[in-house]
């Protein structure tokens, strides 16, 4: 063999894109290319299809980077592994990103009427697409890229419209007069998981209506005066002695010139306050409830801008819902209306994504039944057709599916699938179809208009499992469809269980009869340091192309994955992506010293094994195993903990030092043997690491002599073989590593230098003799020791090992051993520095002490703060102990 070079420092951005696209050519990322045998299920993921609003933020970075782990893992396993990636086109925040950049030229999009605007639309969904395209290559997802799709493209708008007149023909849509969620700021009504409720400072109103006989008034209160316009009642509860004897009785509106009655019903809570509460059904959802019981008039007092319409007295017409507030409390206290204000915080709910604040508003909107489709994906959740990762968002999923409301889906948008429903303007009837209508079924008549709304964006995505793989309703099956739905694994944020994940369930099982996957993994959020979440305002927010740049790709998926533990928010800035970028360093600066010491050599078929050897096999097959086990169950962090460890601690810092007595050896047979093991075992390390970190493996992989040139991606992942399994060689190694960390622990305690070699001498116990003297050599390099004298099972047995002036004696399971650092270094100044450091930590025991004995620190400290302070003491007190030894062994 020749040795190879490879470049002195990791550079990942030297290779990344080459890599890439060697991928791409070599189709590796397509399922066809990856499956083994007709036998292997396949595994299909599809994308959580990222907003045509803009770029990725980490948050994509996190999904890309755990989805791309996952696929990588099934598709070394031999399964035809397929990720389809696609985009959404994100109705109200891709308009709204559109109607900003017109603002900025002093337009609107009436200005450009819908049409025009549509185009402009469509301009920034290909611009962010094709940005969005490129960002995720640069994070190295290894999706298949010719099975891209995107929510308005041909085939998924088909299934959109199929979907629609398939719930209409169901009697599972329907269209009515009801209340909904409206954003001023939008001009639309939302669902209602598209609201985001917000603690908030407000004021409690309290105000008097008196009774329209003169007999006299009423106290109640409200947070929102100006709605009182559009009361149409005053209820108390029927069981309230306060108010008995008044059934019947009229009340003045304030400020207007109506009567409105007193009424009755359970609703009203009589405990709160004066029991009595004003009812105004067009803005209050419990209001119209109550309303519809007592069969009350609906006054709708805004227009769709968030204004007061002609429903209200005429000086207060025109005016923000801000405004009329304060209008109609200088009003109301002008006409003794008004007792007091009372300071108030309360959840307010605001637009998720304008932030504008939220009307309840009377308005015709079309609307889905849920609840028998909630029925269905309750079921399938019961009987495990659906797994939940973690567990606790079982509860979660539950609880909203039992305590579901319609779905409020039509949108007053221009941009999104328009609503397939056309009204004849001269038979009054309305029509949905698959296909556009050029006249009305009914009377012929080609005087229609479709339907202006657009549908929830969410209408679309809740599609996306089967509308990717080609699904319409009535068609055959496409190949797509067949062999890769259902689909086996749903990985995305928690924080849209609601809105996407229950609805994808339901629309799965509604339209093809199967749950569209198995397991559902729902990830935690990325925040800083501080707990926040990162947001433009903050400016606490990281590009992961910054990250890919700087550290490169492994870099960013590997330091998400260590830190992406279930059930706990990942909390991080730019300085936590060295973790991962220290990690792609070691694996090339170790491949790196291997590969630079191959001249010379020759491979050897089928090498024999030595304990150190027997030692590596046996601790990668326990890590095959663990990362296979963890992957599977979706355990992320464990996986690359795992991955960390063993090539970190077990491959490098052990195995790779063992093999220099073997390499730097005189004899070429035992330096073949030795190499080829050695190479061996790091390319199957390499495929071990590779779902983590896949371009730097992918690198090495491709240079390593005795790997055929065989691409990596495709490559067998390691599985956990029970032959491989060696725990008496484990047992063997680990009792030689504790004596050689106790050896070096010692030397750098009395900062004795690397290249000083010790005397040292040790007794075993029971059989450990032979393992000590057949590794002798071995446990010489490792702990530095220039004269290792062992001493005979039977010499001394029973009594401790004298101690000899120098030396300092250590004790491990089945050794004890005396270390001469006389040899190695000046004992008085070693002493002196022992005292220093004995003196520093008693100092320190002391502050310890003080805050462990406060009361107040041990009452109001959290338990978790004072459990470490208490392990601090205890690891402190260890240490003086140790030295002190020290120093007395020292004579």
């Amino acid at each position: 063999m020749k040795g190879i070079e490879l470049e002195k420092a990791y550079d990942p951005g030297s290779f990344e894109d080459r890599i890439y696209a060697r991928w791409k050519e070599a189709k590796a990322f397509k399922p066809e290319t990856s499956r083994s045998s007709k036998e292997k299920q396949p595994y299909t993921i599809v994308i959580p299809p990222p907003n045509v609003t803009g770029i990725l933020h980490l948050g994509h970075g996190l999904v890309t980077s755990i989805i791309d782990i996952v696929i990588r893992f099934h598709r070394m396993k031999g399964e035809g592994a397929l990720w389809v990636p696609g985009t959404d086109h994100a109705g109200i925040a891709t308009q709204h990103v559109v109607e900003k950049m017109l603002k900025a030229k002093g337009l609107r999009r009436q200005d450009l009427g819908r049409e025009k605007f549509v185009e402009e639309t469509w301009k920034v969904k290909e611009d962010h697409h094709a940005h969005i395209s490129r960002q995720m290559a640069r994070m190295g997802a290894s999706v298949d890229w010719d099975r891209e799709r995107f929510t308005m493209d041909e085939g998924l708008s088909r299934a959109v419209r199929d979907v629609f007149v398939t719930l209409y023909e169901r009697n599972l849509l329907y269209k009515g007069n009801y209340l909904v969620n409206w954003c001023p700021g939008c001009g639309t009504a939302l669902a209602d998981d598209e609201v985001e409720h917000e603690d908030t400072s407000g004021k409690m109103y309290h105000l008097r209506y008196p009774f329209a006989d003169g007999s006299g008034f009423v106290e109640l209160a409200t947070t929102r005066p100006e709605t009182l316009l559009g009361d149409t009642a005053v209820a108390v509860h029927p069981g309230d002695e306060r108010y008995t004897g008044l059934a019947g009785k009229m009340l003045l509106l304030p400020l207007t010139d109506r009567e409105i009655p007193l009424v009755f019903d359970d609703y009203v809570d009589r405990s709160f306050g004066t029991g009595v509460v004003k009812i105004t059904p067009a803005h209050d959802p419990n209001d119209w409830d109550l309303g519809r019981r007592h069969d009350l008039p609906v006054i709708n007092i805004l227009t769709p801008d968030g204004r007061l319409n002609d429903a209200v007295p005429a000086k207060y017409r025109g005016l923000t819902v801000k405004e009329a507030r304060g209008k109609v409390l200088e009003d109301l206290e002008a006409g003794g209306f008004f007792i007091k204000a009372e300071n108030i915080t309360h959840s307010v709910g605001h637009c998720y994504r304008c932030h504008t604040v939220i009307e309840p508003y009377l308005s015709e909107q079309w609307f889905v039944r849920m609840k028998p489709l909630a029925e269905k994906a309750l079921a399938a959740w019961r009987n495990g057709e659906v797994v939940f990762y973690p567990k606790k968002w079982e509860n979660t999923y539950e609880h909203w599916l039992e305590n579901i409301r319609d779905w409020c889906v039509s949108r007053q948008l221009w941009w999104g699938h328009r609503i397939p429903a056309w009204y004849c303007k001269d038979c009054g009837k309305t029509t949905v179809s698959r296909t556009d209508l050029a006249e009305c079924p009914h009377c012929h008549s080609k005087n229609i208009a479709q339907d202006p709304d657009v549908l929830d964006t969410w209408f679309s995505s809740w599609l996306w499992p089967f509308s990717v793989l080609g699904w319409e309703s009535g068609a055959s099956k496409t190949a797509d469809l067949a062999a890769f739905y259902p689909t086996t694994a749903l990985v995305t944020a928690y924080d849209i269980i609601f809105f996407w994940v229950a609805r994808m369930i339901m629309a799965g099982l509604e339209f093809t009869g199967k749950a569209p996957f198995r397991d559902v993994y729902l990830h935690q959020l990325i925040r800083d340091k501080q707990g926040r979440k990162m947001s433009k305002s903050l400016g606490n927010g990281i590009d992961p192309l910054e990250i890919v740049d700087e550290y490169g790709a492994d870099a960013l998926k590997f330091t998400l994955a260590f830190l992406c533990a279930q059930g706990q928010d990942i909390l991080m800035d730019k300085e936590s992506f060295k973790l991962g970028s220290k990690f792609a360093n070691k694996i090339w600066n170790a491949s790196r010293y291997i590969l630079m010491n191959l001249e010379g050599r020759n491979f050897v078929k089928n090498p024999a094994l030595n304990p150190a050897d027997k030692w590596i096999y046996s601790r990668l097959n326990a890590a095959a195993r663990s990362m296979g086990e963890a992957f599977l169950s979706y355990r992320f962090n464990d996986a690359a903990q795992c991955a960390y460890e063993y090539f970190w601690n077990d491959f490098c810092d052990w195995y790779v030092e063992a093999t220099k007595l073997s390499v730097k050896s005189g004899n070429d047979d035992e330096k073949d043997r030795a190499t080829t093991v050695l190479l061996e075992v790091l390319a199957e390390s390499l495929r071990l690491l590779h779902p983590l970190l896949p371009f730097v493996t992918e690198e090495i992989y491709g240079k390593l002599p005795n790997t055929q040139g065989e691409l990596l991606i495709l490559a067998r992942y390691p599985e956990y073989d029970e032959s491989r399994a060696d725990p008496a060689a484990e047992a063997d190694f680990a009792f030689l590593q504790d004596l050689v960390r106790q050896v070096r622990t010692l030397r750098s305690e009395c900062i004795i230098p690397p290249e000083r070699k010790i005397r040292v001498l040790v007794r075993p116990s029971g059989s450990r003799g032979s393992l000590l003297s057949d590794n002798e050599g071995l446990i010489k390099l490792l702990a530095g020791i220039g004269d290792l004298e062992i001493l005979d099972n039977e010499q001394g047995q029973g009594q401790a090992l004298s101690r000899e002036p120098g030396s300092i004696g250590i004790v491990g399971a089945g050794f004890e051993a005396l270390v001469f650092i006389a040899s190695g270094a000046d004992m008085e100044a070693l002493k002196q520095k022992l005292r220093r450091d004995i003196d520093r930590d008693l100092k320190f025991i002391e502050g310890l002490k003080a805050k462990l004995s406060n009361e107040n620190f041990l009452k109001n400290a959290p338990s978790e703060l004072v459990a470490g302070e208490k392990s601090k003491l205890d690891e402190a007190l260890k240490r003086t102990g140790k030295l002190e030894t020290y120093i007395r062994d020292m004579g």
